[in-house]
C-alpha cells in the first residue's frame, strides 16, 4: 500500500510539473517579471547570422544577405542575375544546402573570438525566415544542418563552446517561414497562419528551447500577426518555466504583446526608455554576409566603439552582428572589429560592465560632412551617409548647377522618404517637406515607396541653372533621389555629366553636398558611485564638462593612467587639465574615459 501511495504521489508531482510548464501567465505577470541582472550588466552581445544564405552571400549593396530567398521570390534582378550567372537557370535555393559545407567551422575558435570582443552573451540564428535549421529538427526533415549539408548540430556545438567561456547563450528563432507548405509568409493571407503555428512553429520552438535551454530568446518576423495568433503569451510562459530566472525574451512577439527588451535596428543608439534595450545591427549594412558590400559599408573600429559607448550611456546595450562565410570562417575584417572593441572594453570596463546611465547622457555638438556627390540617388536604409553624421535626424543640402544639351521642357522629380525641397534658378520648384512615407522596421518592410513629387520647367541648352536640394531624415530608413525626363529622353537619375559644382567648369562632376547632424562627443555613465566621462575626441589642453559643481574632495583620473589630474570649476564648466598627459599614458584609442570620484 505504501509503494502504491508513493507511486501516486510521484505521478501527481510529475503532473504538477507538467502543468506548471504549460501554464500561461497573464501579460501583466509576464511584464512585471524582473529582467535578469546578467543582461543589464553585460551591455554587449554578438549576433550570428549564418545559414545556407551564406553560400551565395549576395544581395544589393544596401540589402540584407540573409533575405536572398525572398529576393528570388519577388524577382529581384540583382539576385536573379547572380543566380543565373553563377549557378545556372535550373538552380534553386534549396540546392544551396549541399554547398553549405562549414568545413572550417570551429565552435571553440568562435567562442574565443566572441569572448575577446568583451561580449557577455551571443545570439545565434537557429532558423531564419527560409526555414533551414542549424540543429537536427524533426520538424524540418531534410531541411536542417544534420540531414542536408554539413551533417552537424551547430546550435549544440556553439552553445557548449560559448558556455565554457562563461558567456550566456541566446537563440534567434524566426516565427514565420517564406516557403512553408502550411503557410508561406508574405504569400498567404496573414489570417491563415493558424495551422502553421499550431502544427509546426509551436512544436519546433519547444523542441529547440527544450533541447538547448538558451538564456535569451530573440524572435522575429512577427509583424503581420497578433501576439494571440502566435500564442506568444503561452510560449513565453513555457520558456520562462523551462529556463528560470536567467531567461529573457526580446520584444518581437506580435501585435499587442508589449513585452521583452527593446530591439531598435540600425538606429543611432540614442533610445530613451526605462525598459532594457539593445541596439541591433551588423558591422556592415547586412546581417548575413553580403559579398556585394563595399568597405565603406563597414563601421570602422572607432565608429563601433563610439556607437557602443553611446548605447551604454543611453541606458542600453549593443548586439553587434557577424556574418560568417559558408565555410565557417568569420571574415577577418569582422574579427578585427570585434578584437578592437574588446581591447577597448578591457581597458575601460569599469565604466561599462554593470554601468548605468547618468541623468545627463552626454554632450552633443554639430558635425558637418562636406563632399561632392556625382548624382543624387541614395538608399542609406538605416545607415549614415558617412562619418561623423549620425543615422537619424540629419539634413543634407546639395548645391551647384544643372545644364542640358537640348532646349526643351523637362519634368524634374524628387523622391524621398522624409522631407525634400528643390530650388531651381533661385525659385522653389518642388516642396515635399512635411510628407513622410511611413516607418519601416526591416528590409522586407522597405517596400513602401518613398513619396514622390515633380515639376515641369523649360531649360535652354548650354545654360547653367543654379540648383539647390534640401533633404531631412527623421528616423530609420533614409532614401532620396533626383531624376528628370523630357521629350528626347526617358526618365533617369540626373547624371553627373549634367551636374556642376561650379559654373566655370566645362565637364560635369556632380553637386556640392553638405550633411549636418548633432553628434554626441562626450558620454556619461555611472558605476559603483563613480561618474565616468568618455570623450570621443582628445582635447588640446582641457576637457570641459557641462556638469554641476563638484565637491572639494572630487578626484579625477584617466583610466589606464596612474595619478590624478588637476581640475577647476568656472563658468558652469568642470575643466580637467590634461596638458600633463603623455601620449604613452593614453592606453585607449577612439574614446578616452575619465573617472570622477566623490562627485555623485
Amino acid at each position: 500500500m505504501r509503494r502504491i501511495s508513493t507511486f501516486i504521489l510521484f505521478f501527481f508531482i510529475l503532473a504538477g510539473n507538467a502543468f506548471s510548464q504549460d501554464t500561461a501567465y497573464t501579460w501583466e505577470a509576464l511584464r512585471e517579471r524582473p529582467y535578469p541582472q546578467w543582461f543589464k550588466d553585460a551591455k554587449l552581445g554578438v549576433f550570428i547570422h549564418w545559414g545556407i544564405y551564406s553560400v551565395p552571400s549576395y544581395g544589393g549593396a544596401e540589402s540584407y544577405g540573409e533575405w536572398f530567398l525572398r529576393g528570388i521570390q519577388t524577382g529581384a534582378k540583382t539576385r536573379l542575375d547572380f543566380m543565373k550567372k553563377n549557378y545556372g537557370s535550373d538552380f534553386q535555393y534549396k540546392d544551396f544546402a549541399p554547398l553549405f559545407k562549414a568545413e572550417l567551422f570551429d565552435a571553440d575558435e568562435w567562442a574565443e573570438i566572441f569572448k575577446g570582443s568583451g561580449a557577455g552573451y551571443i545570439v545565434m540564428v537557429s532558423k531564419h525566415h527560409d526555414g533551414y535549421c542549424l540543429w537536427p529538427s524533426k520538424y524540418a526533415p531534410a531541411w536542417n544542418s544534420m540531414e542536408n549539408g554539413p551533417g552537424r548540430d551547430f546550435v549544440g556545438e556553439l552553445g557548449e563552446a560559448v558556455r565554457k567561456k562563461g558567456l550566456k547563450f541566446g537563440l534567434y528563432y524566426s516565427l514565420p517561414e517564406w516557403n512553408s507548405s502550411l503557410h508561406a509568409w508574405y504569400t498567404d493571407p496573414p489570417d491563415s497562419i493558424g495551422r502553421y503555428v499550431e502544427e509546426h512553429m509551436i512544436p519546433q520552438f519547444k523542441e529547440l528551447i527544450g533541447t538547448y535551454k538558451p538564456e535569451l530568446v530573440f524572435t522575429d518576423g512577427e509583424w503581420f500577426n497578433s501576439a494571440e495568433q502566435w500564442h506568444a503569451r503561452e510560449l513565453i510562459s513555457w520558456y520562462f518555466d523551462q529556463v528560470g530566472n536567467d531567461a529573457i525574451v526580446n520584444d518581437r512577439w506580435g501585435q499587442g504583446s508589449d513585452i521583452g527588451f527593446l530591439t531598435p535596428e540600425y538606429s543611432s543608439g540614442g533610445l530613451q526608455t526605462n525598459r532594457p534595450w539593445a541596439e541591433v545591427r551588423g558591422l556592415g549594412r547586412s546581417f548575413g554576409l553580403n559579398r556585394n558590400e563595399k568597405l565603406s559599408a563597414y563601421m570602422s573600429s572607432t565608429e563601433l566603439i563610439q556607437l557602443f559607448v553611446r548605447t551604454v550611456a543611453n541606458g542600453g546595450g549593443l548586439i553587434i552582428n557577424v556574418g560568417p562565410a559558408a565555410d565557417g570562417q568569420i571574415p577577418l575584417l569582422q574579427q578585427e572589429r570585434l578584437r578592437d572593441l574588446g581591447n577597448w572594453i578591457n581597458i575601460n570596463q569599469e565604466a561599462i560592465y554593470g554601468a548605468s546611465a547618468y541623468s545627463i547622457t552626454g554632450q552633443e555638438k554639430t558635425v558637418i560632412l562636406n563632399r561632392i556627390d556625382p548624382r543624387i540617388d541614395f538608399d542609406w536604409v538605416r545607415n549614415t551617409p558617412g562619418y561623423p553624421v549620425v543615422e537619424d535626424n540629419f539634413t543634407a543640402t546639395w548645391t551647384g548647377f544643372i545644364k542640358t544639351d537640348v532646349t526643351e521642357t523637362v519634368t524634374i522629380s524628387a523622391r524621398a522618404d522624409d522631407g525634400i525641397r528643390v530650388y531651381l534658378n533661385a525659385k522653389l520648384l518642388l516642396d515635399q517637406w512635411e510628407t513622410v512615407a511611413g516607418e519601416n522596421n526591416s528590409e522586407a518592410m522597405r517596400n513602401n515607396p518613398a513619396a514622390k513629387t515633380d515639376g515641369k520647367v523649360k531649360l535652354v541648352a548650354g545654360k547653367f541653372y543654379p540648383i539647390k536640394i534640401e533633404y531631412h531624415e527623421k528616423h530609420q530608413n533614409a532614401s532620396v533621389s533626383l531624376s528628370w525626363e523630357g521629350n528626347s529622353f526617358e526618365q533617369q537619375i540626373i547624371p553627373w555629366q549634367n551636374l556642376f559644382t561650379d559654373s566655370l567648369q566645362t565637364i560635369g562632376n556632380g553637386l556640392n553636398a553638405e550633411y549636418t547632424s548633432m553628434r554626441q562627443h562626450i558620454a556619461f555613465t555611472t558605476n559603483k558611485g563613480n561618474l565616468y566621462a568618455i570623450t570621443f575626441e582628445w582635447p588640446q589642453q582641457f576637457l570641459e564638462l557641462l556638469l554641476a559643481a563638484p565637491h572639494a574632495e572630487t578626484k579625477i583620473s584617466l583610466i589606464g593612467r596612474d595619478g590624478y589630474l588637476p581640475w577647476t570649476y568656472e563658468e558652469n564648466k568642470l575643466k580637467i587639465d590634461i596638458s600633463g598627459v603623455k601620449f604613452s599614458e593614453m592606453k585607449s584609442c577612439s574614446a578616452w574615459t575619465f573617472k570622477i570620484e566623490n562627485y555623485l
